[in-house]
């Protein structure tokens, strides 16, 4: 009777035992202890989620990126060139040769051999602190004049000033050197010798301007004759 007591105490403690522990294991469960192994796993997997998202979104934006039209890039013009100088040594449409004059008055100058021969003031016209003009170039076509007044060498005179005469004359090719003489004429210009054939195969006119210069207008009308020439 008493072995039967006692088997029966340990099977009530055993129970007891496997209860108690039952009820912590379910304490643990009520309270949201949640096991470690789940967690990692949990972990894990939204870790390489959220890696894919990211390469995702690089992919996307590498290829917007792509479709996006970059502006051309603009081309450099060369820059305008500035008007050197001839091989030569001359200045930019300037001839290799011409005559400097001395006048009296270069403003006067400029104006009468304007009007009378049709001369362009060629450049910029250079003066002195009180404005006169103390140098000039001019144009006829290819042909250039540059000129100052007197006074600034006193070696420098025009020829009228040293009792006329003339060692040089102006020699200038014109398309029609009649009607440049009518033109001159109207100017006032000094008329030494009318439009006339000559036996070098030209027809000419000279003047003589208010300085003294000689100038000989010519347009080339033939060819040289020596039947004509003087004898």
């Amino acid at each position: 009777m008493a072995g039967k007591k006692a088997k029966g105490g340990k099977r009530a403690a055993a129970k007891k035992r496997t209860a108690v522990k039952a009820s912590k294991t379910a304490r643990k469960s009520a309270a949201g202890k949640p096991s470690r192994t789940p967690v990692k796993k949990v972990a894990r997997k939204a870790a390489k989620k959220a890696a894919g998202v990211v390469k995702k979104v690089a992919r996307t934006a590498k290829k917007a990126a792509a479709r996006v039209v970059r502006p051309a890039k603009s081309r450099k013009r060369p820059a305008a060139k500035r008007p050197g100088r001839a091989k030569d040594g001359r200045p930019p449409n300037w001839p290799a040769l011409s005559p400097y004059m001395t006048v009296r008055d270069a403003a006067a100058s400029v104006a009468f051999y304007e009007a009378a021969f049709g001369f362009k003031v060629e450049g910029e016209l250079m003066r002195d602190d009180s404005g006169q003009i103390m140098h000039a170039g001019m144009r006829l076509g290819d042909a250039c004049i540059m000129f100052a007044p007197q006074g600034m060498d006193p070696q420098m005179r025009a020829p009228v000033e040293v009792g006329g005469g003339f060692g040089l004359s102006l020699y200038v090719y014109v398309a029609d050197v009649d009607a440049l003489a009518a033109r001159a004429l109207r100017a006032g210009a000094d008329l030494q010798q009318a439009p006339a054939d000559q036996f070098w195969g030209d027809r000419i006119a000279i003047f003589v301007d208010p300085d003294g210069y000689h100038w000989t207008f010519a347009t080339h009308v033939g060819e040289f004759d020596a039947s004509k020439a003087p004898h």
